[in-house]
């Protein structure tokens, strides 16, 4: 009988073993009282506020008497209906949804060592608290959300990775609220190529330039997630549409929405200007990606953008060099970007959204562990480890796991 080596042992185990798995890609519930218990008074109802709708029969978030979405809106895990329906209450939400302690079992069940965590009602309704709220209001509620997320990581700093939030509109609170999130751990910034659709400047534009140098200088990068900046049409069909065909559409085409972030850094010069700063596209598949390098390489030369700007690399280069991406449920789509960018993909759930790896009664989804082994199967090992753990705790500087 020939000897099986513990190297071969290795590789036979299930991938989750062999690799702290890097989920780039999750959301925590903001609980009810998150800024009523951290924001002075004195805003009264313009605070972002819960309040029970009788018609509905569901709590909705308010700013005054503006109303957002339900408060589990987007706590589809474990929900025993089919999506768009959801949790009417908090606490009829998936504990894991909520409660720190209950998310790192739930990691652990599902062969998840890191989860980096993005918001909710501040990153979909951004531009209420711009438009509709006093802009001091605005910031002291982006700093309390921050402060709240990094305690919610507290449960264990090392796995659980918040992402801040930042009061975009103010690049001088901007760049003194990135220093102390960072110092509060947070490991990226949510932020949007495309500021020019709520009155400010490109990103392109000298305004920016002390925010992004800062990023640059100390190795955060900018995240582009699905939905950030969006307006309450571009929600409605993700979050409010009962009709399941027109849900199946609009949630389908928003995840192409990326294309229009990554075109906009690469050919107005961003990334050539600032060549060490990362910008990642957060829960929009990344099966485009290939495709959007090779068109925007092919209009380069086909206009001769190559003459008029000699200094610069193909689009495609800076993408290489300086975009990243992420997959959950594809298959056949990222086998392309694993051939052409292995270094720039990695691996998420969009745990606990309609759309996420999160198995239930009214879920087609398997485990992100089964995910994991059918979409990676005979995917040479060295661009596996990439792919699941060593891109992003690169990326996102992440610790080393510690294992059981």
């Amino acid at each position: 009988m020939a000897t099986i080596t513990t190297e071969q042992l290795q590789v036979t185990a299930p991938l989750c073993e062999r690799y702290a798995v890097a989920d780039v890609d999750s959301h925590i519930i903001e609980p009810p009282d998150l800024w009523t218990s951290r924001v002075s008074a004195k805003w009264g109802d313009q605070i972002p506020h819960v309040r029970w709708h009788e018609r509905r029969q569901e709590d909705f978030w308010y700013i005054g008497d503006r109303k957002l979405y339900g408060v589990g809106a987007f706590a589809q895990a474990g929900w025993g209906e089919f999506p768009p329906s959801h949790p009417s209450r908090m606490s009829e939400a998936l504990p894991a949804a909520v409660d720190p302690k209950a998310r790192l079992a739930y990691m652990d069940e599902h062969g998840i060592y890191y989860q980096l965590l993005y918001c909710n009602i501040l990153g979909f309704h951004s531009h209420v608290f711009l438009k509709e709220m006093d802009p001091r209001l605005a910031v002291e509620c982006v700093r309390a959300y921050n402060d709240w997320l990094s305690e919610f990581a507290s449960a264990d700093p090392r796995r659980l990775i918040p992402m801040m939030m930042l009061p975009f509109w103010d690049i001088e609170a901007s760049v003194a609220e990135m220093k102390r999130a960072q110092e509060l751990g947070h490991k990226g910034v949510l932020f949007a190529a495309r500021y020019d659709k709520v009155g400010l400047p490109r990103l392109m534009d000298d305004h920016w330039e002390p925010l992004l140098a800062q990023a640059q200088e100390m190795g955060l990068s900018l995240n582009f997630h699905v939905g950030f900046l969006a307006s309450s049409d571009d929600l409605k069909g993700a979050v409010d549409q009962s009709k399941k065909l027109d849900f199946t559409r609009e949630s389908s085409l928003v995840l192409l929405g990326n294309a229009q972030n990554v075109a906009e850094v690469v050919l107005s010069g961003v990334c050539h200007r600032y060549p060490d700063l990362n910008f990642v596209s957060v829960e929009n598949g990344a099966g485009w990606l290939p495709f959007l390098g090779e068109s925007m390489d092919w209009q380069w030369l086909n206009v001769g953008a190559h003459k008029d700007f000699p200094d610069r690399l193909l689009p495609s280069e800076y993408m290489r060099r300086q975009i990243y991406g992420m997959y959950w449920f594809e298959r056949d789509a990222m086998r392309a970007v694993i051939d052409q960018l292995q270094d720039n993909l990695m691996f998420e759930s969009d745990f606990p959204h309609a759309t996420s790896l999160s198995p239930g009664p009214a879920s087609e989804s398997p485990s992100p562990r089964d995910v994991m082994e059918a979409s990676l199967a005979g995917v040479p090992e060295s661009i596996v480890a990439k792919v699941l753990q060593e891109t992003a705790t690169r990326l996102y500087h992440l610790e080393p796991p510690v294992r059981d």
